[in-house]
């Protein structure tokens, strides 16, 4: 296919997460991208806007910030949500269910589930009915029931896995309207953000990349996905994973 993420004509972008590392490097790729029309670039930080970048607020905990971001997108071709806990102050990846705590765990999904799936709500409606559109949510393999073979990190793999699992439900519904749309879920690897830093020390420093490199991963998979991949989980480099 032709053009980034597979789209041959100028198309208008959204970037949930746009502030972090991987939502940032994205946003940049898409700008600089002559196919791209115009970036909507959301997250709590606000981000000052620029040529082809339109900025606001959104926040994965609150619905009504969802909806009066959709509703400033207009209509979308492309959406990436690029968000996602694993560690956060009293959050974090447990080695035990000893250490299972019902706050932490609520807010993993909250991040990591139930906010893709509101913006999955009040962005799909926005996609054109004819032609190529895509939204993406980053997950991890981690998340996989299939592959999770070490144990822990309870509520990081269930919420993705939940994640996983939405996905695959909206791809069904979003088939019967938009048969041409593509809702895919993606594994960007070990990237070289706050989310993996306590964690790379195991890492092979040729499967740890830059946010920049992610980015360029990711869109390639989204470039090369078709409808008959809709709902499935993706790594960075192309190879579907289990759910």
């Amino acid at each position: 296919m032709s053009g980034i993420a597979g789209f041959s004509t100028s198309i208008r972008a959204v970037v949930i997460g746009a502030s972090g590392g991987i939502g940032g490097a994205v946003t940049r790729r898409l700008l600089a991208d002559p196919g791209v029309m115009e970036v909507v670039a959301l997250s709590r930080r606000p981000i000052a806007p620029a040529d082809k970048l339109r900025t606001g607020v959104l926040d994965l905990a609150d619905e009504p910030s969802i909806a009066e971001a959709a509703a400033m997108a207009g209509t979308v071709d492309l959406v990436v949500v690029a968000s996602g806990l694993l560690h956060q102050d009293a959050v974090q990846p447990e080695k035990s269910w000893r250490s299972l705590d019902p706050t932490a765990m609520a807010r993993l999904f909250q991040v990591n589930a139930t906010g893709p799936a509101l913006v999955a709500k009040h962005f799909l409606s926005r996609m054109p009915r004819r032609g190529r559109a895509v939204f993406a949510a980053l997950s991890a393999k981690v998340g996989s029931i299939a592959d999770n073979r070490l144990g822990g990190w309870y509520g990081y793999r269930a919420s993705n896995a939940a994640l996983n699992q939405i996905v695959r439900t909206m791809a069904i519904e979003l088939a019967r309207s938009r048969p041409e749309a593509v809702c895919v879920a993606l594994h960007p690897g070990t990237v070289d953000t706050p989310l993996s830093h306590p964690f790379q020390a195991a890492v092979a420093p040729d499967r740890l990349f830059s946010a920049d490199l992610a980015a360029a991963h990711l869109l390639r998979v989204l470039g090369d996905v078709t409808p008959a991949d809709s709902g499935g989980l993706f790594a960075w480099d192309g190879r579907r994973l289990p759910y």
